[in-house]
């Protein structure tokens, strides 16, 4: 009993530290499932912290009513056997979220994510236990119980902020969720059992079973809708996935409800939005001779398909500068998508802040960085855009690539994202037009520092020389239904961009029409 107390202490900070590398593991779990957005961290961390509250409450009352250490310690062994089994148990059931995705069932996608979650109530409550429990194992009387409860509180929090910086910035980026996972459950097995033994062997035994079955854990975080997996890695900011859909290699980022980026060996062209980009440099006023870029910005490099298409167009002419945020994006664009091919600069950064610290001038920039279905807010404001605006040359463009739905029958295609990104842009950029993209749901959004009409760009695509961009001048003028935005609504700014919001409303919206 007396190896047992001088554990305690070490209990509390292990505890604390595993609460919350459990409440991050679970994030990162259901982000190649359910993304990461908003609500979806909104209800993770709700509901982790109502199960805290639920052990705080059971801890105590058992610690009142049997106040041993040989309970404590199960309960903790317990806890860390189940942490251990959630990425074994969580696997089918986070196949079936696919399933409602792809047959576009809420019913079931809504299910499994509660099911996900609910795999975490167990060892969350026991883990809250804890804290009150050694409170009333290591207090000596009243008039210290304050000095008592302060320390295990201090020291519990101390684990829980070890507990944010080691997944974060280790263990999740260099071995993965599962194993992160796995590592918090062996730990805070060993030493439960180093309080119960030697006369609770048994859960060794299960430890040892818990190691086994990550072993059988198949291998793989998910598996491609459609195609041949060829890679797929959890980097610092998303799930990555590179698929082999016959000639063409895609890559999806998350949820994988959108491809980033396209390499066809066989096709420059891809029909998709990078191709609409190459035009962004015609929608200015009239000119008189061929109208070509000189440097473009694209924020949201991906895999490069813009930036290879710049480059097979203008060659050595255009000036070509891509931002990404993850590093591991930019080297699977290297190895995959053939971004070598291209004469891009990359600068690994975010967005918004490479554009606040850059001090280039621009005759396009191109903004792919929105992670359909949910996408950054801090790039959908005003302030963005009139930051975006500073950075364009005389008669410069921006564009953006704004998702939509598909029609259904019995509705058409939902474009409120696309109304809020034009509204924005319209506060800032004196004109705005769109162009729809055929086969894929997606509307560019083209917004111009001078005014322009559609006969205008019309005008310019007349005297294109380029075979690229005389194609999709075509396809625009044409299928892609150029025209003057007529969107005039709420406009988003920096402390009030609900477009998640809008996102579900949409997501809701399409499920509900089919």
């Amino acid at each position: 009993m007396a190896r047992s107390r001088r554990l305690l202490l070490p209990l509390v900070f292990l505890s604390g530290m595993v609460s919350l590398g459990v409440e991050f593991g679970a994030a990162r779990l259901m982000a190649p499932y359910f993304g990461t957005s908003l609500y979806v961290w909104g209800i993770l961390i709700g509901l982790i912290l109502v199960y805290l509250s639920a052990g705080y409450v059971i801890g105590g009352r058992l610690a009142d009513r049997i106040p041993r250490e040989e309970l404590l310690f199960q309960l903790t062994a317990v806890a860390a056997l189940w942490i251990g089994l959630i990425p074994l148990a969580s696997y089918p059931i986070l196949l079936l979220s696919q399933q409602g995705f792809a047959t576009l069932s809420a019913g079931l996608v809504v299910g499994t994510l509660i099911a996900v979650i609910a795999l975490f109530a167990v060892p969350v409550i026991l883990l809250g236990c804890v804290s009150p429990f050694a409170i009333r194992l290591l207090l000596k009387g009243v008039e210290t119980g304050g000095n008592t409860a302060g320390a295990v509180y201090a020291l519990s929090t101390a684990g829980s902020i070890l507990g944010t910086f080691l997944p974060v910035f280790w263990f999740i980026p260099t071995y993965g969720t599962r194993p992160t996972l796995i590592g918090f459950s062996l730990a805070l097995l060993l030493l439960s059992v180093a309080g119960l033994w030697p006369r609770r062997r048994i859960y060794a035994v299960l430890g040892l079973a818990v190691i086994v079955a990550w072993v059988l854990l198949p291998s793989g975080i998910k598996p491609p809708q459609t195609g041949r997996l060829v890679y797929e890695k959890e980097s610092a900011y998303h799930y990555i996935q590179v698929v082999q859909d016959g000639p063409r290699t895609d890559l999806l980022l998350n949820e994988g409800e959108a491809i980033h980026s396209i390499y066809d060996s066989g096709s420059l062209t891809t029909g998709g939005p990078w191709d609409y980009f190459l035009i962004a440099d015609q929608f200015r006023p009239a000119a008189t001779t061929e109208v070509k870029p000189r440097d473009v910005a694209i924020i949201g490099l991906a895999g490069g398909t813009s930036a290879r298409q710049y480059s097979a167009t203008y060659g050595g002419s255009v000036a070509l500068t891509g931002v990404e945020i993850d590093p591991d994006i930019r080297d699977v664009a290297y190895r995959y998508f053939h971004l070598g091919d291209s004469n891009v600069n990359v600068i690994i950064q975010d967005g918004r802040y490479w554009l606040a610290t850059d001090r280039g001038k621009y005759d396009v920039i191109v903004m792919d960085a929105y992670r359909q279905p949910y996408i950054p807010f801090h790039l959908t404001t005003r302030e963005f855009f009139e930051l975006v605006k500073s950075h364009l040359k005389p008669g410069g463009v921006a564009v953006v690539n704004a998702g939509r739905t598909p029609p259904v029958p019995g509705r058409a295609s939902d474009y409120r994202l696309v109304a809020a990104i034009s509204s924005t842009m319209g506060a800032v950029f004196p004109s705005i037009n769109l162009v729809d993209v055929p086969s894929f749901s997606n509307t560019l959004v083209y917004g111009s520092t001078e005014p322009v009409t559609a006969a205008d760009v019309e005008h310019n695509l007349a005297l294109a020389q380029e075979p690229l961009v005389k194609q999709v001048g075509e396809s625009a003028l044409g299928e892609g239904n150029l025209r003057a935005s007529p969107y005039h609504g709420q406009v988003y700014t920096d402390d009030l961009a609900p477009v998640e919001r809008l996102i579900d409303q949409i997501i809701f919206g399409y499920v509900t029409a089919r």
